[in-house]
């Protein structure tokens, strides 16, 4: 007699349906049906696989099968259901989080999570369940995600080594006047020194509030900004007034390459923050309002808002002011006799060795100390403890023009 044929299949969530030939269906369950296929193996009846082939299955499935019953266990379908289900976050403290999200609507998960155990909240889910929470009620944007993103950073060692200044882009106010932001930073601790709005950005309107700065703060060791009003000069080859001013007050002054603007990322970084987290969602009617919403703003981003940065501190947890205290009233410099002095004159212009040379209007009236080079040729000009520039006598061109520190003075050989 030949031997019979097995058709196995599923049926119904757990059972088999077998047919043998010559005999009726009948239904089996699955754990029946893999205890008379390892019983089966374990006889020898045929190979493991045949039987597999069989039993339509594969050979790891009926491995699988064979090792459970050696091993004493049962054939039964495990569940899929994690042994312990993470508890679901009551619907209270969702809609707190939701409420919260919204009040901060541009604030990720992990600083959020953040600002909650500052504030003293307990039993807070955890950021990524924050962030879940998020996802489920719509509120993650692609450009949040993409501002998310890490990046490399680099920054200076302390606090008042270097600030970064930057007006973000003007805006229309609802009374139809525009608005520029002055705002400035510092680097290492990420502190907003200044976020002010104003209504231009000439030199006799950004001059007073940085000298309010300095009474405040005091001086940085160093001040990166832009090419651009107030900060840089027209001239391709000149200096700013401001920039003048700086080094009388014996402040190095940086400028970023021309369009280049990460090269002062940080201050990029605090206007883009700015814009997501206030000017979207905030109405400015005009400088009154502003002024009041951007000192919110400044005392939320420097005393609440965590920085990733800073571990999740915020920036108040570590500025401290400058030791190097802001003196308005400029003393004079003296160089040293091995110096020749010139004066410039109000047209920008010095004279050496009866020649004419531009240096900048900027310097219109101020010493400037001039010494030999050891390039030939050439002269280094130098004001106060700053060298600004090297001139080539013979080819009456500059090999460079632009401000670098000295050690105290220009006594150095270059």
């Amino acid at each position: 007699m030949s031997e019979d044929i097995v058709y196995t299949f599923k049926y119904n969530k757990g059972n088999h349906i077998e047919r043998k030939m010559g005999m009726p269906w009948k239904e089996k369950s699955v754990e029946l049906m893999r205890e008379e296929f390892v019983k089966r193996v374990l006889s020898k009846e045929k190979s493991k696989s045949e039987l597999c082939r069989e039993y339509g299955i594969s050979r790891p499935t009926g491995d699988k099968w064979l090792k459970r019953f050696l091993q004493e266990e049962s054939l039964s379908d495990r569940s899929r259901t994690p042994f312990r289900t993470a508890n679901k976050t009551p619907a209270e403290t969702e809609q707190f989080i939701v409420e919260y999200r919204k009040k901060y609507p541009a604030i990720g998960a992990v600083k959020i999570h953040r600002m909650l155990q500052d504030e003293g909240y307990s039993d807070i889910p955890c950021a990524s369940t924050i962030n879940e929470i998020f996802k489920r009620n719509g509120l993650i944007s692609r450009e949040a995600s993409l501002a998310a993103t890490p990046h490399k950073r680099f920054q200076k060692e302390k606090p008042n080594e270097m600030w970064q200044a930057d007006f973000k882009g003007d805006f229309l106010m609802q009374n139809k006047q525009r608005c520029f932001p002055l705002n400035i930073i510092d680097d290492c601790t990420r502190f907003n020194l200044c976020c002010k709005p104003l209504p231009n950005v000439r030199l006799e309107t950004v001059k007073p509030i940085m000298e309010n700065i300095f009474c405040e703060f005091g001086l940085p060791f160093s001040f990166l900004c832009d090419n651009g009003h107030p900060w840089g000069s027209s001239q391709g080859l000149g200096f700013s007034s401001f920039e003048v001013w700086l080094m009388d007050l014996g402040v190095l002054t940086l400028h970023g390459r021309i369009l280049h603007p990460q090269t002062q990322g940080k201050e990029e970084s605090f206007n883009g923050s700015m814009k997501r987290e206030l000017l979207r969602y905030t109405d400015i009617d005009d400088f009154v309002d502003a002024e009041h919403k951007f000192n919110e703003y400044r005392n939320f981003f420097n005393n609440k808002r965590p920085h990733h940065a800073l571990n999740l501190d915020t920036p108040a947890k570590h500025y401290t002011k400058s030791l190097i205290e802001y003196n308005p009233i400029i003393p004079k410099w003296e160089y040293p006799d091995n110096l020749k002095i010139h004066k410039v004159k109000p047209t920008g212009f010095f004279s050496y060795k009866s020649r004419s040379y531009f240096l900048s209007e900027a310097f219109a009236g101020k010493e400037i100390a001039i010494r030999e080079s050891s390039k030939n040729g050439c002269i280094n000009l130098y004001y106060r403890q700053f060298i600004i520039g090297q001139l080539n006598l013979d080819k009456r061109a500059y090999e460079f023009k632009r401000v670098y520190l000295t050690d105290g003075d220009p006594r150095h050989n270059r």
